[in-house]
């Protein structure tokens, strides 16, 4: 099996960072408004249920595929300019004993090839370091 290809999900990356934060405080931040315009687009809001259509500000589309409170958001994402949409999810963990750090996980899965691979491991790489500089700390 070829590194990030799956037999049923296609081409995939995943991203991961661990912050000095609890999940609660991460995860309010993925849904405030700051949040979802840094990892999803500006001007945009989830629904939290299954088959929520949405769309953002620079017209990317998709539909909410699941939502589990202080646990995963997963959807469908196509940007304007694209001729096929892919799944992104996000996933937030508690990382230590204390209950003071999260986790915080990017998975996109059916990309076209190892090249759309590559650029969303950039994408989303750039994404989560906005992320931690907005929540002020790196684990």
């Amino acid at each position: 099996m070829t590194v990030g290809r799956s037999k049923d999900a296609g081409w995939m990356i995943g991203v991961s960072e661990t912050v000095a934060s609890p999940v609660a405080t991460v995860w309010d931040f993925m849904l405030s408004q700051d949040g979802l315009a840094t990892w999803l687009g500006g001007d945009v809001t989830l629904q939290p249920e299954k088959g929520a259509p949405y769309e953002t500000a620079d017209g990317t589309t998709g539909e909410v595929r699941g939502f589990r409170e202080h646990d995963r958001v997963r959807l469908t994402w196509r940007p304007k300019d694209r001729a096929h949409e892919s799944t992104i999810q996000f996933t937030v963990s508690a990382k230590g004993n204390k209950g003071d750090k999260t986790t915080l996980r990017f998975h996109q899965e059916r990309l076209t090839g190892p090249e759309e691979r590559e650029a969303q491991r950039v994408h989303w790489r750039g994404v989560l370091d906005t992320i931690v500089h907005k929540l002020g700390n790196r684990d």
